[in-house]
């Protein structure tokens, strides 16, 4: 049988998405009829323990332009995307998409329409939120601290709602890294590169996965992957209390030779010494992030596990 061929591969991550996935399906299929060029979607299943699995399966079978990738377990969003970006078969990109229905999937003709003009990356960017004010603050500061500190520019309110061409999914397929940050990888790679902005919509169903646990260490893999600043952080964090101590060591002596009064108290030595083991912890724990990174790399584990894959209406055990 001859492999189907398809200009466009849509990759969408799902986890406990039965509320929505119907809906969702719809959608697609009434984009990707009106098209103007042929679609795939993949639908990863990340450890789902609702009825997504049969969800993706009942569509599968009449529709062979889904397919279904199943994970071992759960691996989180940026590893269920990556395995998607794995198996693409379209020949001129892929679009990245989640699957709550936040990114609309009616802009996919938008998204092309800037391919075929020579863009390798188009991003998302979100014009507004219809999330809570607490929320959208510390978005806002998080963006903007990154800005700040990134070795290279990171486009500010983007997420990993974008499209991408065939060699940018190639290259970031050869990226091995094993804590994943896939809209600054993508901003790494560099090419033509040109943002698009968009209303993003409320969740349909159910409840967003991403808990603050998860996103402060997305967060955290976004600074520590793509930023050097942490690391000099503790180099001036170090200079500032040697600086610190010279100058209380002066006063000291000062004190000593002028008015023979030199400072004393208990509490003047419980400061320096809570300041100095503050230091070294925040020393200790922003190597130790460094540190922790490499051993997950050269364990060089699989970033993840595929147990099956539903394609062409078969399902391929692996």
């Amino acid at each position: 049988m001859t492999e189907p061929i398809f200009d466009i591969s849509i990759i969408i991550p799902l986890y406990n998405e039965d509320l929505v996935l119907h809906t969702l399906i719809e959608r697609l299929q009434l984009v990707i009829n009106k098209v103007q060029f042929s679609c795939e979607v993949i639908l990863v299943n990340d450890g789902s323990t609702d009825t997504t699995q049969q969800i993706i399966e009942s569509i599968c079978a009449t529709d062979l332009r889904f397919s279904g990738i199943v994970l071992s377990r759960n691996y989180g969003h940026q590893l269920a995307v990556s395995a998607g970006l794995s198996h693409v078969r379209g020949k001129k990109g892929a679009l990245i998409m989640d699957g709550d229905l936040q990114d609309p999937p009616e802009l996919i003709s938008e998204f092309y329409d800037l391919l075929i003009q020579g863009f390798d990356v188009i991003y998302a960017i979100r014009k507004n939120r219809k999330e809570s004010f607490f929320k959208k603050m510390a978005y806002s500061m998080y963006y903007n601290l990154q800005s700040k500190i990134s070795n290279f520019k990171i486009p500010i309110d983007s997420g990993d709602f974008s499209m991408l061409s065939k060699r940018v999914v190639d290259t970031m397929n050869r990226m091995p890294e094993q804590n994943r940050y896939l809209r600054g990888m993508r901003a790494w790679i560099g090419f033509n590169q040109i943002g698009l902005e968009y209303d993003r919509d409320e969740r349909l169903a159910g409840t967003s996965k991403y808990s603050w646990k998860k996103l402060f260490e997305l967060a955290f893999t976004g600074i520590f992957n793509f930023s050097d600043f942490p690391i000099k952080f503790i180099t001036r964090l170090g200079f500032f209390t040697v600086i610190f101590s010279l100058i209380y060591f002066a006063y000291n002596v000062y004190r000593k030779l002028v008015y023979n009064d030199v400072p004393q108290g208990f509490t003047a030595t419980i400061l320096s010494i809570i300041l100095f083991s503050g230091v070294q912890l925040i020393s200790l724990g922003l190597i130790g992030e460094y540190v922790l990174r490499i051993y997950n790399q050269v364990r060089n584990r699989p970033l993840f596990i595929v147990d099956k894959i539903i394609q062409d209406g078969k399902n391929l055990i692996l």
